[in-house]
């Protein structure tokens, strides 16, 4: 972890304001608490709006596959050296059927031995966003032979929202959740 306390602490249940309450306890009742929500919750226009455009990109609303999102997910998260993001997205990754070794070859990058053109693109996509804020005419041409415009679309949009992420979970200090290992 960047940090190893939090500089901005996660709101508590019992802070709650009555707004908040409505917004925020269907997604407790449903699914874990996260650090994170409970971190951004201290900036509660913000988190409405942000839990919209997230849920996009989590959602059922993105067009490309929770094995693609991952994979990009996990890059970015390895790629802003943001520990909390790699820890949680690990687990995702497992849910859409990443196995532990392509998940360990995240961190080596599009390069490493074993990954599927397409998938070695995605990986290169990630890379050139982050180092760049552009994909490359090849890498974009290579991903683009399999996927629509809103599929490209998807991906920007993925490796954008998860670079914005990773920079607020790490400036903010949010720590691991129980149960979840970093690096």
């Amino acid at each position: 972890m960047k940090l190893s306390s939090p500089r901005i602490h996660p709101l508590a249940e019992h802070e709650w304001s009555a707004e908040q309450r409505e917004l925020l306890a269907p997604v407790k009742a449903n699914e874990p608490f996260y650090n994170v929500l409970a971190t951004l919750s201290r900036h509660f226009s913000a988190v409405e709006r942000f839990l919209t455009w997230g849920y996009h990109v989590m959602g059922d609303t993105s067009t490309i596959s929770g094995r693609a999102r991952e994979i990009l997910i996990l890059r970015v998260g390895w790629l802003c050296d943001a520990e909390y993001e790699w820890g949680q997205h690990v687990i995702f990754a497992r849910k859409e059927g990443l196995t532990e070794d392509e998940i360990a070859r995240i961190k080596l990058g599009p390069d490493a031995d074993g990954w599927t053109t397409f998938e070695a693109t995605l990986l290169r996509a990630a890379d050139e966003l982050h180092h760049d804020s552009c994909i490359s005419d090849a890498t974009w041409k290579t991903l683009s032979d399999e996927y629509s415009d809103q599929q490209m679309m998807d991906v920007v949009f993925t490796v954008g929202q998860y670079h914005t992420v990773s920079m607020a979970l790490n400036s903010f200090g949010v720590q691991l959740d129980d149960g979840v290992s970093g690096f």
